[in-house]
């Protein structure tokens, strides 16, 4: 892994819920939970999908920086039945995850990612074409004939490094492809809202930075936005802290969802 002074085989990363940290001075000193596989089944340690470093990928969550109450109020959900995800067998792996955390576990993971700060690991641009793409291993990648295709009412990220992404680096940059003018557009319904759905910044704050109970958004994965508004609208996040966002995810177009998303990413967290 280029900048690490970590070494791992190819045998040691093959081997299941094993969870490599390159980079061990980006963060604090991590729980067991958060990065040892300690005991056959579940909970798995919770960096298999959210990185030592909390940094995620496009297809789960970045969790770096998110309010420890707000960390645990989604786990309640997840366990309780009220929260879903991208598809059936994650939700059902959180779910696992979640009723078989003991409770300092909980704790602890949630402190700890509660603490780190957020790091940007997703540069926004705006483009009309974009490079074709096919998916391997839940992230979308670039053709390698460097085809490329208009991109639509749509938001296509892709790793810098598909190499660092597959090794699990937790430094992997991302490039999130928007529509022209998502960016300003975003900006708007932001600060003013959009028709029925009320200002994102009127619960986010005015940089988008979030509150000890409200999630940050500004810096975060424009794809996981967009993912989380279109499951708020269709009821799969269902636990009552969450009404708020159902009723502004119910209001807003596939288009604004894009433009926000695209706006929440480009900003300094």
């Amino acid at each position: 892994m280029a900048g690490s002074t970590r070494r791992y085989t190819q045998a040691q990363l093959d081997v299941e819920h094993f969870v490599p940290d390159w980079f061990p001075q980006d963060h604090s000193a991590a729980p067991p939970i958060v990065a040892v596989d300690r005991r056959p089944g579940w909970p798995w340690p919770c960096a298999e999908c959210h990185m030592v470093n909390g940094a995620g990928v496009p297809a789960t969550a970045q969790i770096m920086g998110l309010p420890k109450g707000y960390i645990l109020e989604q786990v309640a959900a997840f366990r309780h039945g009220q929260r879903g995800a991208s598809a059936p067998r994650t939700t059902q792996d959180m779910a696992d995850e979640a009723r078989s955390l003991s409770d300092d576990d909980l704790q602890l993971a949630a402190g700890y990612f509660s603490r780190l700060k957020l790091v940007p690991h997703t540069r926004v641009v705006e483009s009309a074409n974009v490079p074709k793409t096919h998916w391997m291993d839940f992230v979308q990648v670039p053709d390698q004939d460097g085809a490329r295709e208009p991109l639509g009412e749509r938001i296509v990220e892709v790793p810098e490094s598909f190499d660092d992404y597959r090794h699990g680096s937790g430094r992997t940059r991302y490039v999130a492809y928007v529509p022209p003018g998502s960016i300003a557009r975003g900006a708007a319904i932001a600060a003013n809202g959009s028709g029925a759905a009320p200002a994102c910044e009127s619960c986010h704050g005015a940089r988008l930075q979030g509150t000890d109970a409200v999630p940050p958004l500004a810096g975060r994965s424009p794809t996981y936005i967009v993912r989380e508004l279109l499951l708020f609208r269709a009821g799969q996040r269902s636990n009552p802290a969450a009404a708020p966002m159902r009723l502004e995810a119910s209001q807003l177009t596939v288009d604004d969802m894009i433009a926000v998303a695209a706006y929440a990413g480009s900003r300094t967290p």
